[in-house]
């Protein structure tokens, strides 16, 4: 796949559409929807051209920051960005302590916006898998119903820190059980 252009939009077979940012020597630094930014082989052979830039036209080369920022834009739009997630503001300032039973091992301290992030970071990744497994040519609707129950029953699982939401409407929900 050498000789692709920025704005060059390609099929993989993984991530799905992606527009390419930026040529590099040994590689191409592709924008998925579901996948953020990827540096990819110019050598793969998972990639289809699926529209060139018209060479015709004079395009202006964009730096990265213009690009993030036309990716983001559009992601929006399309409803694809994850949405804000607030923290309870009781927990604000505050450490999440882990006390080991055995007390000559020390015990380790992490704050609790840090620890609240990688919560919410979980629960992205879920759903960028929920809809994943959903979209999958060759997963049958068999196979799709049973590792939906998978990704419900870790939902359930994190219930638990519900309680460091802000909102209810964006709270952890298992099988309802």
């Amino acid at each position: 796949m050498d000789n692709l252009t920025i704005g060059t939009i390609v099929d993989h077979e993984r991530y799905g559409e992606g527009v390419i940012g930026k040529v590099n020597l040994t590689n191409y630094d592709i924008y998925f929807a579901h996948g953020g930014k990827i540096a990819i082989s110019k050598n793969t052979d998972q990639l289809s051209v699926v529209n060139r830039p018209d060479e015709s036209v004079s395009v202006p080369v964009l730096d990265l920051k213009v690009i993030e920022e036309l990716f983001s834009y559009l992601l929006d739009k399309k409803g694809m960005l994850s949405e804000i997630v607030e923290m309870g503001e009781k927990w604000e300032g505050g450490k999440l302590v882990m006390v080991p039973g055995n007390p000559s091992l020390q015990s380790k301290e992490v704050d609790i916006e840090v620890f609240f992030h990688k919560i919410v970071m979980v629960r992205d990744r879920l759903r960028v898998l929920e809809q994943n497994i959903n979209s999958h040519p060759k997963l049958t609707d068999e196979d799709k119903v049973n590792l939906e129950q998978y990704i419900t029953k870790a939902y359930g699982s994190l219930t638990t820190f519900n309680v460091l939401f802000d909102n209810k409407d964006q709270y952890f929900k298992g099988s309802g059980k």
